[in-house]
């Protein structure tokens, strides 16, 4: 599908019950703000948050976004990458055929993140 609008990025994370929890998503979205200025980028919850990926999705689309790329901030591929994620897109994609909807891999399966970690691992420990 040809692009016609700009690419929209949804960063999905879990969400919790206190709101502290969601402080370093924000920043990442911040940081994705600084490194691209020009994307436009919601955050969305699977659950206990607001917004749910179905509404940031739809923020974006509104905006005028014809693709939207979702990363899910997951360490891993459990149930709710395997099993929730893909039921929420194929409700989203119904719900906006015109729009090009990609999911990415989990954050925590590139090697680079799998790297920063065990860099601050490390530090501990010989520091």
């Amino acid at each position: 599908m040809a692009s016609i609008g700009p690419v929209g990025l949804v960063l999905f994370a879990h969400g919790a019950r206190d709101a502290r929890w969601a402080e370093p998503f924000k920043r990442i979205k911040e940081k994705v703000h600084v490194r691209a200025p020009g994307v436009p980028v919601e955050l969305a919850y699977l659950e206990l948050m607001t917004p749910d990926l179905a509404t940031a999705a739809a923020a974006l689309i509104a905006a005028g976004c014809s693709e939207v790329r979702i990363v899910p901030l997951f360490l891993g591929q459990g149930g709710h990458v395997r099993n929730d994620l893909p039921r929420l897109v194929e409700v989203i994609a119904a719900r906006y055929p015109q729009v090009s909807i990609r999911v990415a891999s989990p954050v925590g399966e590139h090697e680079a993140v799998l790297d920063s970690i065990v860099e601050r691992c490390v530090v501990e420990v010989v520091a």
